[in-house]
C-alpha cells in the first residue's frame, strides 16, 4: 500500500477546535492508534468540512484503517473503509484500487472489476490494477484475457514475481486447456479433455452440486461464486499442477482432477469430489489461513462419508504412538513420501473427526471463523474451546487419549 504523509495545520491550538483535534489525530496515527485517530478526524471534519488538510487527513485515516482490516482478513470491512475515503476524493484513483483489491479478496469479482476499471479510467494503467484484473479473469476461466493483462503488467513492471509466476502458470494451462469442452451447472463450470466422456462430466457436476449442499450444511457456508472444475488426463494433470505422484486432486482456486480414461463415476471418485469441494469452503471461511491438517482433515471427513477407505497407516502409528507432529502437519503435505502422506491424511482425518464428534460442528466452525479473522490456530482453538477448558495442546492431548483407548499402544 502507498505510504502517506499526514499534514499539520498552522493554527493556534484551542481546546476542542478542529485544528487541535487534527494535530492530536496525527500524533495518534504516528503511534499506530488509527481507530482513535479516525474518531478525532471525523469530529474535526464535521466542524470544518471545507478545510482541505482536514479532508485529506480524514481520507488517509480511513485508508490506514482499511489497510489494517486487510491484514486481519476483514475484506468487506476494508472495502467499506476505502469507500469512505473515495467519497471524500472521488477523482483519486488509488482509493478505487484499494477498494477493488479488498472486494477481490472478499469474493466479489464483478464489483472488484468495476472499481479497478474505474481507477484505470481516471489514472490510466498501473501494475497493481492490471494484475488484479488479470486475477479476476483467471479465476473466471478466461485464460487468454488473463494472459494479455499479465503481459501488460510485466511490460510496466518487469520485476513483479507474482505476475511472472501467474503468467507462466496461465501459459501452461492454456497449452493443455485450449481445446477442452465445457459444461455448466448452477454452481460449477467444468472443462474436460477429449478423453473424458461428456456423460461423466455431467455426473461429476451433479455430485458437486450434492457436495455443495452437504458440506454447506456442515460448515454453514454456501459460496456464491461459480466454481471452476477442470478434468485432465494424468499426464496433463502433472504438467499443469506439478503435483506429487500420489496426488488424486487439487484445489488452488479451481478444482483440478486427473480422470482421463475413466468410463464412469466410481464411489472413490465421488469421495474425491466431496474432498476437493470441501477445500473450496474452507478457503473461503479462512481466507487461506488454515493449517494443512485441519484443511485436509475436514476434506477427508467429507470425502469419507462417500468412500471410506482403510486407515492402515494410522493404525500402525497408533500401535506405537509414532504419529507425525501436528506442528509439522500445519504445513503442506506435498513434499512427504507416499507413506508419510498417507499417514498425514489419515491422522488429520482422525483428529478432525474427533473434534466434530467431541465438540460439534458449530465449534469447528468457530475455529475456522477465528482463522478467517487472522488468528493463529492456537488462538482460534483456545477461543472456540475455552468452554471446554481446552487450548490447542489440550485438544491434541484429548485426541491422543482417545487414540490409546481405541488402538492401545
Amino acid at each position: 500500500m502507498t505510504a502517506v504523509v499526514l499534514l499539520f495545520l498552522n493554527h493556534e491550538a484551542r481546546a476542542n477546535d478542529p485544528f487541535t483535534l487534527n494535530e492530536y489525530a496525527v500524533r495518534l496515527m504516528e503511534k499506530g492508534e488509527n481507530d482513535k485517530a479516525l474518531e478525532q478526524l471525523q469530529k474535526a471534519y464535521s466542524m470544518y468540512p471545507y478545510d482541505p488538510v482536514l479532508k485529506r487527513n480524514l481520507a488517509e485515516a480511513y485508508t490506514f484503517v482499511g489497510q489494517r482490516q486487510m491484514k486481519e482478513n476483514q475484506y468487506e470491512a476494508a472495502a467499506g473503509s476505502f469507500d469512505l475515503a473515495r467519497e471524500l476524493f472521488p477523482d483519486v484513483p488509488r482509493y478505487y484500487v484499494f477498494r477493488g483489491i479488498a472486494l477481490y479478496y472478499a469474493k466479489y469479482p464483478d464489483a472488484a472489476q468495476n472499481e479497478l476499471e474505474r481507477a484505470r479510467s481516471i489514472g490510466g494503467d498501473s501494475p497493481d490494477i492490471l494484475f488484479y484484473l488479470a486475477k479476476i479473469q483467471y479465476d473466471g476461466g478466461n485464460l487468454p484475457q488473463a494472459l494479455e493483462l499479465l503481459d501488460k503488467t510485466l511490460a510496466l513492471k518487469g520485476d513483479f514475481p507474482a505476475a511472472s509466476a501467474l503468467a507462466a502458470k496461465v501459459r501452461r494451462e492454456l497449452d493443455v486447456e485450449k481445446s477442452m469442452d465445457k459444461g455448466y451447472s448452477s454452481r460449477f463450470v467444468i472443462s474436460y479433455d477429449a478423453e473424458v466422456r461428456s456423460h461423466l462430466a455431467g455426473d461429476i457436476l451433479a455430485v458437486l452440486e450434492d457436495a455443495y449442499s452437504t458440506v454447506g450444511r456442515d460448515l454453514s457456508l454456501f459460496p456464491a461464486m461459480r466454481i471452476p472444475v477442470i478434468l485432465y488426463t494424468r499426464k496433463d494433470y502433472r504438467t499443469v499442477t506439478s503435483g506429487p505422484d500420489w496426488s488424486g486432486g487439487l484445489y488452488d482456486g479451481k478444482i483440478r482432477l486427473p480422470v482421463g480414461g475413466a468410463e464412469q463415476l466410481s464411489e472413490q471418485l465421488k469421495g474425491v469430489l466431496y474432498h476437493e469441494y470441501t477445500h473450496v469452503v474452507v478457503q473461503e471461511m479462512t481466507h487461506g489461513n488454515c493449517p494443512t491438517w485441519l484443511n485436509e482433515g475436514l476434506a477427508e471427513l467429507e470425502g469419507r462419508k462417500i468412500f471410506n477407505h482403510p486407515l492402515g497407516e494410522l493404525g500402525k502409528a497408533a500401535k506405537s504412538s509414532q504419529y507425525l507432529p501436528f506442528t509439522r502437519l500445519e504445513k503442506g503435505f506435498t513434499d512427504l513420501s507416499t507413506r508419510d502422506a498417507a499417514l498425514a491424511y489419515q491422522q488429520s482425518y482422525s483428529l478432525v473427526n474427533f473434534m466434530v464428534s467431541s465438540y460439534g460442528w458449530p465449534k469447528v466452525g468457530e475455529i475456522l471463523s477465528g482463522l478467517g479473522n487472522g488468528l493463529t490456530i492456537a488462538a482460534a482453538v483456545k477461543k472456540a474451546l475455552g468452554d471446554f477448558g481446552l487450548d490447542y495442546d489440550g485438544m491434541i492431548a484429548e485426541w491422543n487419549a482417545y487414540m490409546k483407548r481405541e488402538f492401545g499402544g
